[in-house]
């Protein structure tokens, strides 16, 4: 005997104080200029934030986000991926901390990447210079 079990669809909604996202890039990238960047998950220089996109924001909140933007957010503060067909299509969601989000941009950013290790680079910024006095 076989079962087939096919996805419901469902509308989703971020509980109060709960935002969404989709399409945060977890694996290989490719920058505008057209260079690829392979997969660093699981390795030191991998821990970086990630960009996703919004997709519903919680009514408690308490943060100026809106559905569609980009946010960047804290390595690792977010859920695992859990697929949902959403009514349009199949979507993968994820949770954030709403603490853990770092920028928020309007357009999708250009190039993914960020957060390079800098060990030999000499560089004129005093770390002093960030004081309060």
């Amino acid at each position: 005997m076989t079962f087939a079990f096919s996805a419901k669809k469902v509308k989703v909604k971020a509980l109060s104080k709960d935002i969404l996202v989709i399409g945060m890039d977890m694996g290989e990238q490719v920058t505008n200029a057209g260079i690829v960047i392979a997969s660093d998950d699981g390795k030191a220089h991998g821990v970086k934030p990630r960009w996703a996109q919004v997709y519903k924001v919680g009514s408690e909140c308490g943060i100026d986000v809106k559905e569609g933007q980009w946010i960047l957010i804290e390595h690792g503060r977010w859920t695992r991926k859990i697929k949902i067909d959403d009514g349009d299509s199949e979507k993968e969601f994820q949770k954030v901390e709403v603490k853990s989000i770092l920028a928020v941009a309007d357009e999708r950013p250009n190039d993914f990447y960020i957060g390079q290790e800098f060990e030999s680079m000499s560089s004129n910024i005093r770390p002093e210079d960030f004081i309060n006095r």
